[in-house]
């Protein structure tokens, strides 16, 4: 699904990440995790096409299939829009709409007729338990309802990958619970590979596989651990 060899970034004379190599498979849930500065939330902007790995003639990053950087600014936004999803810390809702209409945005800039796409976020809402609320603005919802739209928004194009960011970081241990919950219930009903950076051990830990970033790069410790278990299935 992801297979990233050689991601650098350098701000001026800063090296961020320094050659991040590494393959996540179609409906894996990976974690990754480190210290602040470690890199971890670049490294996800980089893999989600929201910011671009500089330059270097040993980098590659395929999606799905697609060679992501041969692909113009036009072409890309195309394919993050019906192909990626993003969760973030703070949600990232417009507060002037409803969480209906919060959901529907990515699917009316896919140019979507909106009588489907309302029909589809009205169904994700109630399957996040959602369906009384459908109508009300940011300021009117918990910060876990908050989070479960922007989840019903990160769903409504039926993306391959969601890339969540902190998901949980600003919310109570209860809410945060039943949100991680919710990740690995939506693998399992639609498929979708989901890449988290977390600093929640929990939720790190019930992932499939954990990437430990260390100034920069993945802990090739544990990357090498992760990449036999990875053999062993695939020869299953």
């Amino acid at each position: 699904m992801i297979t990233a060899n050689n991601i650098f970034k350098n701000y001026d004379t800063l090296q961020v990440l320094k050659g991040v190599s590494l393959h996540i498979k179609k409906g894996e849930i990976v974690s990754i995790v480190g210290a602040s500065g470690a890199g971890k939330t670049t490294l996800l902007q980089i893999l989600g096409t929201l910011d671009n790995a500089t330059k270097n003639k040993q980098t590659t990053l395929e999606i799905n299939g697609q060679n992501i950087l041969k692909m113009d600014d036009t072409t890309l936004s195309k394919f993050r829009n019906e192909h990626l999803g993003f969760i973030f810390q703070f949600h990232q809702l417009l507060p002037e709409f409803t969480a209906l209409e919060n959901v529907c945005i990515p699917a009316y800039i896919a140019r979507k007729e909106k009588a489907p796409t309302e029909i589809e976020a009205k169904r994700l809402l109630d399957y996040l338990g959602l369906t009384d609320r459908i109508n009300h603005k940011p300021n009117e919802l918990s910060g876990g309802e908050q989070q479960r739209v922007a989840v019903a928004r990160a769903l409504i194009n039926k993306p391959a990958v969601i890339f969540a960011d902190e998901p949980s970081g600003n919310l109570d241990s209860a809410s945060a619970e039943n949100l991680h919950e919710l990740f690995f219930k939506l693998r399992d009903e639609f498929g979708q590979t989901f890449v988290i950076v977390t600093h929640n051990d929990g939720l790190a830990n019930m992932a499939d596989r954990k990437f430990s970033m260390v100034d920069g790069n993945i802990d090739t410790t544990e990357a090498s651990i992760d990449w036999n278990e990875m053999n062993n299935l695939e020869l299953e």
